[in-house]
């Protein structure tokens, strides 16, 4: 008998290689983590093969599962690209979504596009701010819905953890920015969450400082490192070739990435749909 890929096995497979682990899966997806297990094994069936590394903590791909992601994520994509052909002229409406600035062009390269393609007729007003500025602004309904950036287990209420992240001190490569004294910092605007974290961190290891740039933008502060001028703290994912982690200050303790939208937003479809999007499509 011919083999046949389901598509809902393709998309557990795919979140659940994206989240690394099978409960954050089983959350997003809306299904039991034995469910979840049971989409795995039934796809590893078909594969000819194990598709992922088990561990207590997290899962990680084999040879054959990195295939089979590569391979099956256009199939995904056109899946709902046709789906949503077929069902996007019907909605229509506005939608008011705010995200921060280390996101906003992974954000509007690879999800609004794709959201605007599927759903034609909703107007989508874009603002980008530091995540408390957003979530204040979604809580006081000036905006519909915001990704977030928030202490694990210690922010407001939301949608969705779309991504877990581990916030790391950096130092330009190759230098000694750690003997200076006081240190030299690039911080972020005051309403993020990481300004908040860096300044507590480093008031509790007695560490003089001084601010050589205060900046709303991610890629300042990122050109500030790695220009030699400073340290800061940044999502692990983006360190780049010309910088450096520090393991002599404090740690910090790891960030959630939220989906959060307004109380009134809960009954409107295309804030729903957008939510849907960003699960599917967002990347640290």
């Amino acid at each position: 008998m011919t083999s046949i890929l389901d598509i809902e096995l393709i998309r557990t497979f795919h979140t659940v290689a994206r989240l690394e682990k099978f409960s954050a899966a089983a959350e997003q997806l809306h299904k039991s983590p034995a469910a979840v297990s049971v989409h795995i094994q039934r796809l590893e069936a078909i594969a000819g093969g194990r598709l992922l590394n088990r561990d207590n903590q997290s899962v990680s791909l084999t040879g054959l599962g990195k295939r089979l992601l590569v391979s099956t994520g256009e199939l995904l994509r056109t899946h709902d690209r046709v789906l949503a052909d077929l069902q996007g002229t019907r909605l229509a409406g506005r939608v008011t979504f705010g995200v921060p600035d280390e996101y906003a062009d992974h954000v509007i390269r690879d999800i609004l596009p794709t959201f605007a393609g599927a759903w034609p007729n909703v107007v989508l007003e874009l603002k980008t701010a530091p995540s408390y500025a957003l979530r204040d602004q979604v809580q006081r309904g000036t905006l519909q819905a915001a990704i977030v950036t928030q202490p694990k287990g210690q922010g407001v209420a939301q949608d969705a953890v779309l991504e877990t992240t581990t916030p790391v001190w950096v130092a330009p490569i190759n230098t000694a920015m750690m003997a200076l004294e006081p240190l030299p910092l690039a911080v972020h605007a005051s309403q993020c969450p990481y300004r908040q974290a860096m300044m507590e961190s480093l008031r509790q290891s007695g560490r003089r400082l001084r601010i050589v740039l205060e900046s709303p933008s991610n890629q300042a502060v990122k050109a500030c490192v790695e220009a030699g001028l400073a340290i800061s703290l940044i999502d692990r994912a983006r360190v780049t070739g010309r910088m450096q982690i520090l393991d002599d200050l404090p740690g910090i303790p790891e960030h959630e990435v939220v989906f959060m939208r307004s109380q009134a937003s809960h009954a409107d479809e295309a804030v729903s749909l957008l939510l849907r999007t960003f699960q599917r499509h967002f990347r640290l």
